[in-house]
């Protein structure tokens, strides 16, 4: 069996490591000693994903050069803000020809780069050819259970876009294919911020049809994003834009949603995230893409009001009136 290596053990990172472990060794690497001993210990990630075993051909460990060396695919799913210190930690021992599978979601808080920039920036400019991003609408949790699951492998090279589809489907797991990594990148981290606007309208107390047209709006934000960075615009409409930001808007099991919700009922930012237990990237992503899109002037009216009720302390109702309250123009626009 050849090797796999899984670089970050939260719930996505362990439930990936499962389905790869089937068909591949797989080395599950976490930062932190006890939790790479109390994984090879418990056969299971009690502290993210519990009561789902991992398999005998799951090895964990905190050694990062130990989890890449000899892998011939290195999935990257630890935090946006943690991409660039494990790949420059990883980047010794990585093998020069692995693919790269990114799949965390978010834009660099301190550079304001999409996760592709920070990979060549950290890797050289050979990166770019081997690393695919994998994105769509998915919980860790139904996907640990084995329930049906779409994703989206997007890279600028064809064949290590098919390798990733290979790789990760199975008869639970479809995967498609796209070129566009660009779009895909800005869908997987923009949709977090419309969740945190989605879960503040229904905590308010709003009901369907306010929800409906945040999601359609906050698209558009995210297709005009994507169109700055080189994206497409019709990819937003696939599974790593309208999928994805379908699935965080709407679901409980949405981490996003429920710092919006929390907020929108009142409660204070640091009490919400101190009780939520694992990390919300919208909050991250709001400030980044809120100063993103300022430098590439693109008008993201939603992310502008999360950024300043996460960052300025405006009152949610004052930010949803100010939604409201903008000048009225057409729809394409």
């Amino acid at each position: 069996m050849d090797k796999i290596a899984v670089l970050g053990a939260g719930a996505w990172g362990t439930a990936l490591a499962r389905i790869l472990s089937e068909r591949s060794r797989v080395a599950l690497w976490t930062w932190q000693a006890e939790h790479a001993a109390a994984l090879a210990y418990d056969r299971e990630n009690r502290a993210f994903l519990p009561g789902y075993a991992l398999a005998e051909h799951i090895t964990p460990t905190a050694d990062i050069a130990e989890a890449v060396a000899g892998a011939t695919l290195v999935v990257v799913a630890v935090p946006s803000e943690a991409v660039r210190a494990t790949l420059a930690a990883a980047a010794a021992a990585l093998l020069l020809d692995a693919t790269l599978v990114i799949v965390a979601k978010g834009i660099e808080p301190t550079t304001l780069m999409l996760l592709s920039e920070v990979t060549n920036d950290v890797l050289g400019p050979s990166a770019e050819a081997r690393s695919v991003f994998l994105s769509g609408p998915s919980f860790a949790l139904e996907v640990a259970r084995g329930l049906p699951t779409n994703l989206v492998a997007a890279g600028r090279d064809r064949e290590r876009s098919l390798l990733v589809q290979q790789r990760f489907a199975s008869d639970r797991l479809r995967v498609y294919t796209s070129d566009d990594p660009a779009g895909v990148q800005v869908g997987g981290a923009l949709k977090n911020v419309i969740a945190i606007a989605a879960g503040a309208s229904d905590g308010l107390g709003f009901g369907h049809n306010t929800r409906a047209a945040l999601i359609t709006r906050g698209l558009a934000e995210m297709a005009r994003l994507a169109a700055a960075k080189g994206g497409s615009a019709l990819t937003l409409s696939g599974l790593a834009g309208l999928g994805d930001l379908v699935l965080t808007c709407s679901a409980e099991l949405s981490r996003n949603r429920t710092v919006g919700f929390e907020l929108g009922r009142g409660g204070q930012l640091p009490e919400v995230l101190a009780g939520l237990g694992h990390v919300a990237e919208g909050v991250t992503t709001a400030l980044s893409a809120h100063q993103l899109a300022a430098r590439l002037n693109v008008d993201l009216p939603i992310t502008s009001e999360v950024h300043a009720v996460l960052y300025a302390g405006k009152p949610v109702a004052r930010a949803v009136r100010d939604l409201l309250a903008r000048p009225l123009k057409k729809e394409s626009e």
